[in-house]
């Protein structure tokens, strides 16, 4: 069985902390920190878990922010020397954004220099949502840091809508102030930074998708492999929804000469077995075809409604004239972020974005 996410922070991880922080302050009230932070802990899940213990760091380090901050930069690793690192960062996060915002230039750096053991992409988010423009004109100066990590931090941390973090509403609205900032990363030669590019764009694509196909025609033409490959996983929810700029950006052209026929395995499927799918598809046309084949599964609602969900099937080129068959399994199995109704639900096929053959099944609950 894995283990609890909440036994990220435990008592072991306490301990370090403690040691790390008596070790870079000795003002530090190692009594008082470890008695607050450890009260329960065994009870508390872990956002609660890291709230108690930044709850902890507020109590024991000097109430002056300048001073903590100092005392919480000593802490960091250094050379061979051990330190806070992974997720004893986390409450630091949380401290410095609570406490922080009236100390802003010492607090960008001292998340820039603890992003490196861990992210301080939850914590520097705080800084852009009160002032955006003073917060990215300091970002910006990192996208030629030297250290991936601080170079992820300027894409990860302004992703207007980053998972488990604070949504960055106003990026939202507009996130051309941090087109710069992406643009300058696009090229990265960490992976690790190229994926934050990749998927703070696909943030954006959800809200602006003309925003995206703008950067997707500035940087695609003349693009490296690595270059291609981070644009095209920018664009995956423009793909899904088959938007036709974007669509056509990569290859993949309308499909009037394409033909699909759908077979589901089974007219009624129990909960828990796995529902098996048969495509075949024709290339009627005179010319190649690249094809993006999806597939969507209409779920059942409590009202009764469906509701669709797409999921990637495969890539494939077909010559004219040819035929290609494909099968796969879907799962009908318990998820944490979906929750199942019986009744009649649907499948349908995406072919470049476009709907080409549909069917029905029955989703029995019982079994």
């Amino acid at each position: 069985m894995a283990e609890p996410l909440k036994n990220l922070i435990d008592p072991a991880l306490v301990a370090t902390m403690t040691t790390a922080l008596t070790a870079s302050s000795p003002d530090f009230d190692a009594a008082r920190f470890t008695s607050i932070a450890l009260a329960d802990l065994d009870r508390l899940e872990l956002m609660q878990r890291a709230q108690q213990v930044r709850a902890a760091l507020e109590a024991s380090l000097p109430a002056d922010f300048a001073a903590a901050a100092d005392s919480l930069e000593r802490a960091l690793p250094s050379g061979e020397r051990p330190g806070l690192k992974g997720w004893a960062l986390l409450p630091v996060n949380q401290f410095v954004a609570l406490h922080g915002l009236d100390h802003f230039d010492r607090s960008l750096a001292l998340l820039k220099a603890l992003t490196p053991h861990f992210t301080a992409e939850f914590g520097i988010r705080a800084f852009i949502a009160a002032d955006q423009k003073r917060a990215l004109a300091t970002i910006a100066g990192w996208v030629d840091d030297p250290d991936p990590h601080v170079r992820r931090l300027a894409s990860e941390g302004t992703r207007p809508r980053l998972p488990w973090a604070l949504q960055l509403k106003a990026l939202i609205a507009e996130p051309r102030p941090i087109l710069p900032i992406l643009s300058a990363l696009i090229d990265d030669p960490s992976d690790y930074v190229r994926r934050s590019v990749a998927n703070s764009l696909n943030d954006i694509a959800k809200d602006h998708p003309d925003v995206v196909a703008e950067v997707v025609a500035t940087h695609l033409p003349g693009a490296s492999r690595e270059r291609r490959q981070l644009l095209r996983h920018a664009c995956r929810t423009l793909l899904k929804r088959g938007e036709a700029a974007i669509l056509g950006h990569f290859g993949f052209a309308q499909t009037e000469a394409i033909t699909a026929t759908l077979t589901l395995g089974a007219n009624r499927v129990r909960f828990g077995d796995s529902l098996p799918l048969t495509l075949t598809v024709e290339n009627r046309g005179p010319v190649a075809s690249e094809l993006m084949i999806d597939y969507a599964v209409h779920h059942v609602k409590a009202d009764g409604s469906l509701s669709p969900k797409v999921f990637k099937w495969t890539a494939v080129s077909l010559a004219p004239g040819e035929t290609r068959r494909l099968e796969r399994r879907h799962a009908l199995r318990p998820i944490t972020t979906r929750r199942y109704y019986p009744g009649r639900h649907a499948v349908d096929i995406r072919v470049n974005g476009a709907i080409l053959a549909d069917a029905e099944f029955d989703l029995d609950m019982d079994g």
